[in-house]
C-alpha cells in the first residue's frame, strides 16, 4: 500500500468515525429507547450496527480495496472523538432545526391538502346529499299528494257502485239478508278465533324464548 493510499485511508476513516458519531446521535434521536419495547430496540440495534459496519467497509474498499490495518481502527476512534468534542452540539442543534422544518413543512402540506382537496370534496358531497334529501322529501310529498288525489278519485268513482249495492241490498228478501248476515257472523267468528289462537301461540313462543 502506497503512502498516498494510506493517507487517504486515514482521512476516510476519520471521516467515517465522525459520520458514525452523527449517525449514532441521529439513530438515538429517532429511536427513543425509553418509549420502545426491548425486542424492538434489540432488532433496530442489530440492523444499525450491521449497516454502519457495511458502510465503513464499503468506503474502505473504495479507498484501499478493503485492506485492514491497525491504524484504521485508531482513525475511526479519532474521528468519533473529534465529532464528540467538536461537532456534536452543533450537529444536534442542526438536527433539531431540520426536524422542526420537516414537521412544519409536513403540517403545511397536510393543511393545504385539507383546505384545497378534502374540504371542497366534503362540501360537495354534503351539498349533493342535501339536494338528494330535499329531492326525496319533495318526491315523498308529491307521492302523498298524488295518493290522496287518487284515493279521492277512487272514492268518487266507487260511490255509484255503493249506492247500487245499497239499493240492491234493500231490494233483497229478508230471508236472504238474514242468511248473509249469519254467514258473515260465522266467518267473522272463525277469523276472530283464529286470530286469538295465533296470538296465544306467539305469546307462548315468546315465553319459551325468555
Amino acid at each position: 500500500m502506497t503512502l498516498s493510499t494510506q493517507f487517504l485511508t486515514m482521512l476516510a476513516m476519520i471521516g467515517m468515525g465522525s459520520y458514525f458519531g452523527a449517525s449514532l446521535d441521529t439513530y438515538n434521536r429517532f429511536l427513543q429507547r425509553s418509549k420502545r419495547k426491548r425486542w424492538i430496540v434489540f432488532c433496530h440495534d442489530i440492523l444499525f450496527w450491521f449497516l454502519q459496519g457495511l458502510s465503513i467497509f464499503y468506503v474502505l474498499f473504495l479507498v484501499n480495496k478493503g485492506e485492514l490495518r491497525f491504524y484504521i481502527f485508531l482513525a475511526l476512534l479519532c474521528g468519533f472523538a473529534a465529532y464528540q468534542s467538536l461537532l456534536k452540539e452543533g450537529y444536534l442543534r442542526l438536527l433539531e432545526i431540520v426536524i422542526s422544518m420537516v414537521i412544519s413543512i409536513y403540517r403545511f402540506f397536510v393543511k393545504m391538502i385539507r383546505i384545497l382537496i378534502f374540504r371542497p370534496i366534503y362540501s360537495l358531497v354534503m351539498l349533493l346529499f342535501s339536494l338528494m334529501l330535499m329531492g326525496g322529501k319533495g318526491l315523498l310529498a308529491l307521492a302523498q299528494g298524488c295518493g290522496k288525489v287518487l284515493l279521492f278519485i277512487v272514492q268518487v268513482l266507487l260511490k255509484p257502485f255503493e249506492w247500487i249495492l245499497k239499493l240492491f241490498w234493500n231490494l233483497l228478501p229478508k230471508k236472504i239478508k238474514k242468511l248473509v248476515e249469519k254467514l258473515y257472523n260465522y266467518f267473522a267468528g272463525i277469523f276472530h278465533k283464529s286470530k286469538n289462537t295465533i296470538n296465544k301461540l306467539i305469546f307462548k313462543l315468546k315465553k319459551i324464548k325468555k
